[in-house]
């Protein structure tokens, strides 16, 4: 028996597709009550669905009965101050809580599916690789720092007895909600939207983070991470090629750190007077205005992993996209490879 965490988000969405492709059958994965199916239509009925959370402990554990594969996917990804408190609760304490289930389950090996978040930085443009030393600094987010803490709960269930393997996947891209998540990019430059960030990083393809999920976990190895990144780019360049495929306006004005300043300020501002989300945080200020770059010769020389060129990825979501446009942006998710 196979547990998956998150199999209606994003990325876990993929997990079980590929999962099924490969011909498992018992599969159980975690959802609550009116999470959204969109991703998962074609295999929802290849799948034990257990109603629950990450943060009920209890019903982690009634979920993990006869498992002996947990992939961990659930997360809340946010930039936004007012997210913080929920963020930790499911990202450390959820994590927290799936390891120590699965410790009681007598699961025999967890994929915990972390972030580049979690890894440390480097000055002067070196690249991050797996052994990149966290460093706690002033600009750091609380995604980063729940990413990292939840990590230390899995290294906890290694030390406990428990096989563990960690996938720290670069920005994330493909098909999936359009309007939320990493697809949005595609929305935007679907909208034109004119601004873009002087900063750059890794970026990879989903379907490429949902193989090596299931290539850790089908392997031996344990008590190791790995970096899952297929090109290192500047946001600027990924966001033209997404445009040039769409064939619609490049973007136009760059964003510069003043420029930033004001947005962050007025979105605030406004956020505190509509109730609104603000479009822009300072978080997001600040992380889309660094260049980090990553290192994924671990995955290419240890796993032999064949990573999908991020233009195949660009013009495989903009053909979905350009779909999805005709029947009111509808979920979508890449066909498999």
């Amino acid at each position: 028996m196979i547990f998956v965490t998150g199999g209606t988000g994003f990325l876990g969405s993929y997990v079980l597709r590929y999962l099924v492709q490969r011909g498992y059958t018992d599969i159980r994965a975690l959802k609550r009550p009116n999470s959204p199916m969109d991703l998962v239509e074609e295999i929802a009925d290849k799948i034990e669905w257990f109603e629950g959370d990450v943060e009920d402990i209890i019903r982690l554990e009634d979920a993990m009965q006869g498992v002996r594969q947990v992939y961990h996917a659930a997360a809340v990804v946010s930039y936004d101050d007012r997210d913080a408190k929920q963020m930790f609760a499911v990202n450390v304490e959820g994590t927290a809580n799936v390891v120590n289930a699965a410790l009681q389950a007598g699961v025999k090996k967890l994929v915990h599916i972390s972030s580049i978040a979690a890894l440390g930085k480097t000055k002067n443009g070196q690249l991050i690789s797996e052994t990149t030393n966290w460093q706690e600094e002033g600009y750091t987010t609380n995604y980063s720092r729940s990413k990292h803490f939840a990590e230390m709960q899995a290294w906890r269930g290694l030390a406990e007895g428990l096989d563990v393997a960690i996938l720290n996947p670069s920005v994330i891209l493909g098909s999936g909600f359009w309007e939320k998540g990493p697809a949005k990019v595609f929305l935007n430059a679907w909208n034109e939207f004119r601004f873009y960030p002087m900063g750059g990083t890794g970026f990879v393809d989903v379907r490429d983070v949902a193989r090596l999920a299931i290539q850790l976990m089908e392997s031996d190895i344990s008590g190791e991470r790995f970096i899952a990144n297929a090109e290192n780019l500047p946001t600027e360049q990924l966001m033209r090629r997404i445009s040039g495929v769409l064939a619609k306006k490049q973007p136009s004005t760059k964003v510069t750190p003043f420029i930033q300043g004001i947005a962050w300020r007025a979105a605030w501002v406004q956020g505190r007077l509509t109730g609104k989300r603000p479009f822009i945080t300072r978080e997001i200020a600040r992380q889309s205005s660094q260049t980090s770059r990553y290192d994924n010769n671990k995955s290419l020389a240890q796993l032999q992993f064949q990573y999908t060129p991020i233009e195949r990825t660009i013009q495989d979501t903009c053909a979905q996209l350009q779909e999805a446009a005709k029947e009111g942006f509808k979920a979508k998710a890449l066909e498999l490879i």
